[in-house]
């Protein structure tokens, strides 16, 4: 299952932008305000839960300076990745837009894609408006 958020201006530069994202203790900043818990559990890892979902925990796995931030679940239970793709549009802005890429059964990608996709649209919001 892919889905993609819209792509946002924010009002950093693409090194600024991808500093910020491969600080795993920002993600704090971007996550919906439904959010039951946030952890750094590791420099590069935290984990997060929104109410009425189960936890998910996420690391580091690829940092390509300026343009790329990959992020993927610890677990092999519900193993995805999110990554955000960087531009840079001037020398203070850039353009960001997250994607999510997991391997799910029919049944469970049914139910979790309104969730997913809510929220990357909710986090690249809250990125737009750094």
């Amino acid at each position: 299952m892919n889905l993609e958020s819209n792509k946002v201006s924010v009002n950093k530069s693409a090194q600024e932008l991808c500093e910020f994202l491969s600080d795993v203790k920002n993600f704090e900043q971007l996550m919906p305000e439904n959010i039951s818990k946030f952890e750094v559990i590791r420099d590069n890892a935290f984990v997060f839960a929104l109410k009425g979902m189960p936890e998910i925990a996420l690391e580091l796995k690829e940092i390509l300076p300026p343009n790329k931030v990959v992020l993927g679940a610890i677990s092999d239970k519900l193993p995805f990745t999110l990554s955000a793709q960087i531009e840079e549009v001037s020398a203070n802005t850039s353009t960001a837009q997250l994607h999510f890429e997991g391997e799910f059964n029919a049944m469970m990608a049914m139910m979790i894609k309104g969730p997913i996709s809510k929220f990357l649209e909710t986090l690249s919001t809250n990125l737009s408006s750094l």
